[in-house]
């Protein structure tokens, strides 16, 4: 090789070093900023509560509080809220990762009149705001009796679990190739068979990004609790930790309600990182096909 063309590898080495480091840089630089508010929800959970608002702010606590989990999680019966919120998350999660999975399924590989305007009109209830909708199935559920149990908020994911997760599902399905199925036919699957066996494995990626998003979904949700539930023993966890901003007559406890936002957090955090490399495939493979 001449020395020309090995000083231009050798330039476009540096080049490529220059733009890592400098990506690296930025994505750092960036983590750490979204980092901040979860350090400072952690460091305030140990404070006292007078160091919380301290001017200037004091990141270490001093003296450090863990007993402030312990407060936290006796001042109310957030045993009995943990069990209603891993009720509700489960049933919810499970249901909405076969549902969506189903009927994804359907729209992927099944042809019939009207299959592209029906998946268009389900994409577009992506469009309508959530507030537009509470009302009028507030009144429904009220008539059907059902206000104050856990129905309203876990029975939605028995009908597909959303169009984002049926969207989802229904664009890595269109990766898999027919053969496959055809395939498992000749050897004499039906199509039960066929969807649970051949396909949901292939799509394994794609069940565990739903999974993740229904999960944050129901651990976090906040407004189903607060408008269907109404005795305490029923509550979530982020409808308990509510409690802690107090109200006319009592303080916020703020150190508390930063300590139960942490351990809110924590399995969801937990979760993703153990999964995240079939997360994000799952969610970056869905745009292969249309």
């Amino acid at each position: 090789m001449s020395q020309r063309g090995v000083a231009w590898r050798e330039s476009r080495r540096r080049r490529t070093l220059v733009g890592q480091v400098v990506a690296y840089t930025v994505v750092t630089l960036g983590a750490v900023v979204l980092m901040i508010p979860f350090a400072w929800m952690l460091s305030s959970s140990l404070k006292p509560l007078d160091q919380v608002f301290a001017d200037p702010p004091q990141w270490i606590p001093n003296p450090i509080q863990w007993h402030n989990y312990v407060d936290a999680w006796t001042a109310l019966p957030f045993t009995q809220f943990l069990f209603n919120t891993l009720f509700i998350t489960l049933l919810g999660m499970a249901a909405s990762i076969f549902t969506s999975a189903l009927v994804a399924y359907g729209f992927a590989r099944y042809r019939f009149p009207g299959r592209d305007l029906l998946f268009i009109v389900l994409l577009s209830t992506m469009m309508l705001p959530y507030v537009v909708t509470l009302i009028p199935a507030f009144l429904i559920w009220r008539t059907l009796g059902l206000i104050n149990t856990y129905d309203p908020l876990v029975i939605g994911s028995l009908f597909g679990g959303g169009p984002f997760f049926i969207f989802l599902m229904r664009q890595f399905m269109l990766s898999v190739p027919l053969e496959m199925e055809e395939a498992a036919r000749i050897d004499g699957a039906n199509t039960f068979q066929i969807f649970t066996r051949i396909m949901l494995p292939l799509v394994r990626p794609a069940l565990l990004a739903v999974g993740i998003f229904s999960f944050q979904g129901f651990w976090n949700d906040f407004l189903g609790p607060l408008i269907y539930l109404n005795d305490l023993p029923k509550y979530t966890m982020t409808l308990g930790m509510f409690f802690f901003v107090g109200g006319t007559s009592e303080a916020p406890k703020w150190h508390w309600l930063m300590a139960m936002s942490t351990l809110i957090a924590l399995p969801i955090l937990v979760i993703f990182f153990l999964a995240q490399r079939q997360f994000i495939e799952g969610v970056m493979l869905t745009g292969l096909k249309g």
